[in-house]
């Protein structure tokens, strides 16, 4: 009978140590538990002696690389260090201790509970790193999810621009839609004050992400909650089926929607309870941030091609400067704009001047900021599925702010009666997506995707523009101006109902 095994993560620095790569190449080793010592001293190795073995030890006392050294002086083959919050794998300066050969590695003291009570006090270990994939599918599964939602986003712009067209001649119904229809418009004013807002809120969620990080996550609940429905909605009520009313302070509400609000609360509330959940959790995020992502591409409008430049290329200078320049800036030389997207872990490093020691538990909870698509890696469905995976991550703003471009050029297609500005523009923004990825495998670095979707987005619906001879009409958005000239029009024949109504 065979006997009773179970896979557990260890983080090592591969730098310092080689392992191989498949479990048949690795070396049993028995397993000696010394937690009860802290092996800082060489009085601390028991009797029996430590030769040949790999030894547990608890974090504490003295520097990890000390307990190393006084374990190879022992003879033992690894060192292992039990931490109550195994975050990331050991690091620092080795140079006060360039003779530690040994493995030295950080297990989650959880598992080493779980090890003894699951496969007894005789333990016998073998340690190797399983290879990565040569080929990261995520960035597929990103791709589609980027693409796929700029291009709805912005067909159902499309729609109810054309909706909003064919109500236009009709005064009453106009006047509902833009009552049923609430749309924000960004003016060039507005635009600037937003890209300064946002470099403020950067700022404020860098030194303050502590406590901004649970407002930011309370504000996605209820965004998010408020998105999906909206989008469910609007499928939902495309079925002519099921449309069982009931009335309420005489107004008329459909059953089945109030079942939908339900629902999307329901699953805004999953996920803010569960959102550590490594598994599952991202599935959750992702469907809100689809969500979320293609109720503002559909709610805020740019009103000509004029205000998505200055969007845009505000937008790309501020990707650029968090991403590239910060490091220069802040004192641990990490972006300011990585370190939000992956959550900043606080106060949990000490500097001594030689070393940086990870501490056994952060001061703060590791709560990431709920402002991007997340997809695991591959590895996710193979053994390295025991460890806290490494996701892919793609920024809302990356499919927001090209967005509002596509459906501006949807917009305009639709007052033009054509196409090719909304499947250009698509299209453009696909092969920025490819470009972003491409740099990203070559230079093995997070790369900010606006750097590569604004030009290739802004440069393609501006030659289209040019092709056409529209870029005047393009520019100004004359459509919208004739649009407000209707309703300036529509006021001045009827000023007497617009006193008439202020008076009754």
């Amino acid at each position: 009978m065979p006997s009773p095994s179970k896979d557990y993560c260890m983080l090592y620095n591969p730098y310092w140590t080689a392992l191989p790569s498949t479990l048949e190449n690795a070396t049993s080793i028995s397993l000696m538990n010394l937690t009860t010592t802290p092996l800082c001293n060489l009085s601390d190795i028991p009797p029996d002696g430590i030769k040949n073995k790999a030894v547990v030890v608890q974090w504490g006392t003295c520097h990890f690389l000390e307990k190393a050294r006084i374990a190879q002086t022992g003879g033992a083959e690894a060192l292992l260090v039990a931490n109550n919050s195994v975050l990331f794998p050991p690091s620092g300066n080795k140079s006060e201790f360039h003779d530690v050969k040994i493995l030295i590695a950080f297990i989650n003291h959880k598992d080493f509970k779980d090890m003894k009570q699951t496969l007894g006090d005789n333990i016998t270990v073998k340690m190797y790193s399983p290879s990565w994939p040569n080929f990261d599918y995520t960035m597929v599964v990103i791709f589609v999810i980027a693409v796929f939602t700029v291009a709805l986003g912005g067909y159902w712009s499309g729609l109810i621009e054309l909706e909003s067209m064919k109500a236009v001649t009709n005064t009453e119904d106009r006047e509902m839609r833009k009552k049923k229809e609430e749309y924000f418009t960004f003016s060039p004013l507005t635009v600037v004050i937003f890209v300064v807002i946002c470099c403020i809120m950067m700022v404020l969620l860098y030194f303050f992400y502590k406590w901004l990080v649970y407002v930011m996550i309370a504000i996605f609940c209820i965004a998010s909650a408020m998105s999906l429905y909206n989008c469910l909605a609007a499928l939902i009520q495309k079925i002519p089926c099921g449309q069982c009313m009931i009335m309420c302070r005489g107004k008329s509400i459909e059953v089945r929607l109030i079942f939908l609000s339900g629902l999307c609360i329901a699953i805004a509330v999953v996920w803010a309870v569960f959102r550590n959940e490594d598994r599952w959790a991202w599935i959750l995020q992702d469907i809100l941030g689809i969500a979320f992502c293609l109720n503002l591409i559909k709610t805020l409008k740019l009103p000509n091609f004029k205000s998505c430049v200055i969007l845009l290329s505000l937008l790309l200078l501020y990707d650029v400067f968090f991403v590239f320049i910060t490091p220069f800036i802040t004192k641990n030389g990490e972006s300011i704009m990585v370190e939000l997207a992956a959550g900043p872990f606080g106060n949990n490093e000490k500097n001594d001047g030689n070393l940086v020691e990870a501490t056994a538990q952060p001061s703060a909870p590791h709560e990431k900021l709920p402002v991007v698509i997340r997809v695991p890696k591959l590895a996710y469905f193979s053994v390295m599925s025991v460890c806290l995976m490494p996701v892919s991550i793609l920024g809302f703003g990356d499919i927001i702010v090209p967005g509002l471009l596509i459906a501006y050029c949807r917009r305009f297609d639709v007052q033009a009666g054509s196409s090719i500005y909304y499947v250009s523009s698509t299209v453009a923004y696909a092969v920025g997506m490819i470009l972003t990825f491409v740099v990203l495998v070559l230079m093995k670095k997070g790369q900010p995707a606006l750097l590569y979707l604004v030009p290739c987005t802004l440069i393609t619906a501006s030659v289209v523009a040019w092709r056409r001879k529209e870029m005047k009409k393009f520019w100004k958005g004359n459509g919208y101006q004739m649009m407000d000239h209707l309703d300036s029009a529509t006021n001045e024949e009827n000023p007497v109902t617009a006193g008439e109504q202020s008076v009754q």
